[in-house]
């Protein structure tokens, strides 16, 4: 490659690994076997990397008789007949996208069914889906305007707070870490563990309920109320938003027992549970609900 680059020989034989910007400026003719085995984009590239100078340049593409090439394949040929003139990059992708089709925009499929539906009725179609997307949007809240309404009662044992020195500091540390983002919590957490040990059952009931709020506070739920065996979960998320979770939760969580109702997620509990086995069980949900999230951004 840098003989040929510097001139030394005169022809290289190569894969199509050269489409992807090599620059070799007195490079002036490329010859492709089996042209029509090749994307437009790659062929567009290809044809790109001569004629990157001051000299004529001639791009050769070669293929089978075209009684034996298929219908799409001719389209892609007659493109790159067609948008030979410089400048003409962006009439070539159109080109590409009315024969490939257009991808998911919110999805990973990179081809699509435009041909069957033409141009224009895809974007008439597409820009009513897009004026639809505000439905699903989910839109967190600041971790700081979260209101929890389960108070536990923690002791923490004695030879655990000798070890922290200040618990009050620590606790003020989870804090601030939480305001970030969920990561730095975590990480806060990992640091705890990782200087003091395994924390006891009273210090993970102080942390659960900051983890709580950092969740909810993703999830876009302001305010968590308990009454009787009803929890009542406000959150500005639509009604469709609250389907895609549910359809994205596994069967066997909690979305069964998850209701919505005027801007509130409710869930109905079998028993009265005391406050620190609900904090336990609105960790569970709100972790359930929040490991929905990339399946809802996918959508």
């Amino acid at each position: 490659m840098e003989k040929f680059a510097e001139g030394l020989i005169q022809i290289l034989i190569s894969t199509n690994i050269v489409e992807s910007g090599l620059d070799i400026q007195n490079a002036n003719t490329i010859i492709v076997q089996d042209a029509h085995l090749f994307g437009l984009a790659q062929m567009y590239q290809l044809r790109g990397r001569v004629g990157r100078a001051d000299k004529q340049a001639h791009a050769y593409l070669f293929y089978p008789d075209k009684s034996c090439l298929s219908e799409i394949a001719l389209e892609r040929l007659r493109a790159l007949e067609e948008c030979h003139e410089l400048g003409q990059g962006f009439q070539l992708a159109e080109r590409d996208m009315g024969i490939r089709g257009f991808g998911s925009i919110f999805g990973e499929r990179q081809s699509g069914d435009i041909a069957n539906v033409g141009i224009d009725l895809y974007f008439e179609m597409f820009f009513e889906s897009l004026s639809k997307v505000g439905q699903h949007r989910l839109m967190p809240v600041p971790y700081e305007d979260v209101e929890l309404d389960v108070d536990v009662i923690s002791r923490l044992p004695y030879k655990y707070m000798d070890e922290l020195g200040d618990p009050a500091r620590i606790i003020e540390e989870a804090e601030a870490a939480a305001q970030k983002d969920l990561w730095s919590l975590v990480q806060y957490t990992e640091k705890l563990r990782f200087q003091y040990g395994k924390e006891p059952p009273s210090m993970e009931l102080l942390l659960k309920k900051i983890y709580v709020k950092r969740i909810a506070a993703d999830l876009g739920i302001s305010q968590i109320l308990k009454a009787g065996k009803t929890i009542a979960m406000r959150t500005q998320m639509t009604k469709e938003a609250f389907k895609l979770f549910v359809e994205a939760m596994s069967p066997d969580s909690f979305c069964s027992s998850l209701t919505f109702e005027d801007n509130y997620i409710k869930a109905q509990l079998l028993l009265d549970l005391p406050n620190e086995r609900l904090l336990h069980w609105l960790f569970d949900c709100l972790v359930d609900m929040h490991n929905c999230l990339p399946a809802f951004v996918k959508y």
